[in-house]
């Protein structure tokens, strides 16, 4: 018995941990619009930061509550009409670490990676090294317009959402699902639940999303992509080259500008000018030549 509840303790203590309150401070900068009513003016502010991921916070905010003003007046600066003041209130916020176990729901499946919805909403993405392909497998789904066994044989199977509404069997397999190599059932049970170690937050656009993994040491080094661990060797091993060894310039390509190969002019366009330039220089030397006979000539006449 103590065991069972130091068990639904912990899982308690897990679902706690990605909802957190946080009380924040807030300098804000007011519209003229809302010179009457400035906690209208300041709410609607707090509003447009709902469902964003705001890096101050470290979470994703689902609601705001408790709004209050510290200062007793508003200041306008200069010639700025808006009204400037600091104000606090306590933010909901969704904010998974990693290491976190959470449950979500298998909403797409590909060979390559299992999509999951975390509270219907947050979207989880669980890569093909994060899955034990020893144990599990790909099996892939119906052809879409096959009589047999495409999506209109699989008209009659259901799967209940959270919601409890049914929703077909193929919008939530896609083009096929993960199973278990030993007892066929598929990656998430009837339900379509699955506990997920997260490992990476992933925020674009003030949008956060995760990276899971169901392996049951997700940190290991092994479920690292071998391309990854290769091409990391590989730009290790070609900077320490590139450290050591310093290349020694050809005296041959001295003359050629940028360096030879590198340059972006023509080769015969190159060689063209160059033959036009050696020409020209020997004309130069040839009328030096004929200047300086001249001028003998002419010396050894007054003589």
């Amino acid at each position: 018995k103590s065991g069972k509840a130091k068990k639904d303790k912990d899982k308690a203590g897990r679902a706690q941990g990605e909802f957190r309150v946080v009380q924040a401070v807030l300098a804000v900068s007011i519209s003229p619009v809302f010179a009457n009513n400035l906690r209208a003016g300041v709410d609607e502010m707090l509003d447009s930061m709902l469902m964003r991921y705001i890096p101050a916070l470290q979470g994703v905010v689902l609601a705001h509550d408790n709004l209050r003003f510290l200062d007793s007046t508003a200041a306008i600066k200069a010639d700025c009409p808006f009204a400037n003041c600091r104000v606090a209130f306590d933010a909901t916020v969704w904010s998974p670490q990693v290491g976190m176990k959470l449950v979500g729901r298998v909403n797409l499946c590909s060979p390559d990676h299992v999509s999951l919805l975390v509270h219907r909403t947050f979207n989880v993405s669980i890569p093909r090294h994060h899955i034990p392909v020893a144990e599990w497998e790909f099996e892939y789904g119906p052809v879409a317009n096959d009589p047999e066994f495409g999506a209109a044989a699989a008209e009659g199977e259901v799967l209940p959402n959270e919601s409890g509404e049914d929703i077909p069997q193929e919008d939530a397999e896609g083009g096929g699902r993960w199973v278990h190599k030993v007892t066929a059932t598929k990656l998430g049970g009837s339900k379509g639940y699955v506990e997920f170690t997260v490992v990476g937050l992933t925020i674009a656009n003030q949008m956060l999303s995760l990276v899971g993994s169901v392996q049951l040491d997700p940190f290991s080094p092994e479920h690292v992509p071998s391309h990854q661990t290769a091409a990391a060797s590989t730009s290790q091993v070609n900077r320490a080259q590139a450290e050591l060894e310093e290349p020694e310039a050809d005296p041959a390509l001295d003359d050629f500008p940028n360096g030879g190969s590198d340059s972006e002019e023509d080769t015969f366009e190159m060689l063209g000018r160059r033959g036009d330039e050696a020409v020209a220089r020997d004309a130069e030397r040839r009328a030096k030549e004929e200047e300086a006979a001249k001028k003998e000539r002419k010396r050894k006449r007054k003589e």
